[in-house]
């Protein structure tokens, strides 16, 4: 197992800022309309500590001198990284801080992942430009769609407390709803071309490597399931303007079918099957 200190150090630190975030704007102990919470400011800019060590770590375990290691650990490490750095850059543009307390705790799983499930061995046939445009498209894109899936709990949970009639002050500084599905729907956009673009160059890379379109396997399968619901999904809006439970239960099951399709799959291979 590598060196955990360091993961550890960059797990602490994600936690810490989720802690204090929650503390500010969640907690009910604290007693503040969301009108008079601290600057957004400070919680902003903190992030960039733990996201640069992650980065750090995170390119560390991928890129050894015997090749390109992406094992289980180290992609989950990597697409949290993206997520949270694509988290960060979107708060220049949209109010994102209520995503801060459930962003930041995953992503302090994921940075342990690569000391956890270090990668064996690297992968084969990593030179090729397609693999990599491939590879990095298809980062982008569980990036993208996890930010979704988190931001359409944080839109299911503003629902139901505004049904209830008691809004906690983190739920109470966020956009009108309408404003937030608009958001999603812009998130789950970008995360489907680059989920169309993801299965493009797959087949090109699948054709240059064993001079065939694809290859029937689970992976194929989970990564068309999830294109065809998240295209139905952002054909049901379009049409007839499905929001509310209909998008909750649509992006979380696109979500689920796009982790089958390449961690659920490695996670089996490498943890389960000891095939890593």
């Amino acid at each position: 197992m590598q060196e955990i200190l360091p993961y550890a150090v960059n797990a602490l630190l994600y936690g810490v800022l989720a802690l204090y975030a929650w503390r500010i704007r969640w907690s009910p102990a604290a007693g503040v309309p969301a009108s008079a919470a601290p600057s957004s400011t400070f919680e902003h800019y903190a992030v960039l500590v733990p996201l640069a060590l992650h980065a750090v770590l995170t390119a560390r375990a991928m890129f050894a001198p015997d090749g390109l290691h992406l094992g289980v650990g180290n992609a989950v490490s990597a697409i949290l990284f993206l997520t949270v750095l694509i988290y960060w850059a979107g708060n220049f543009f949209y109010r994102l801080e209520g995503l801060q307390s459930l962003v930041l705790p995953v992503a302090a799983a994921a940075s342990l992942m690569p000391a956890v499930l270090p990668s064996v061995r690297p992968l084969p046939n990593t030179e090729l430009l397609v693999f990599k445009v491939h590879l990095l498209i298809a980062m982008l894109s569980y990036s993208l769609f996890t930010i979704a899936s988190l931001h359409v709990l944080l839109m299911a949970l503003l629902e139901r407390r505004l049904h209830d009639g008691s809004l906690p002050r983190a739920l109470q500084g966020l956009p009108p709803l309408l404003t937030m599905e608009t958001l999603l729907f812009r998130i789950i956009w970008a995360g489907f071309i680059l989920l169309t673009a993801t299965l493009a160059t797959g087949v090109l890379y699948s054709e240059e490597l064993f001079g065939r379109a694809a290859r029937f396997n689970h992976k194929t399968v989970f990564g068309v399931l999830s294109w065809i619901i998240f295209a139905v999904l952002l054909g049901g809006r379009r049409v007839y303007g499905w929001r509310g439970r209909v998008a909750v239960r649509w992006t979380l099951s696109g979500f689920l079918m796009l982790v089958l399709a390449y961690i659920g799959s490695k996670f089996v291979l490498e943890v389960i099957l000891g095939r890593g």
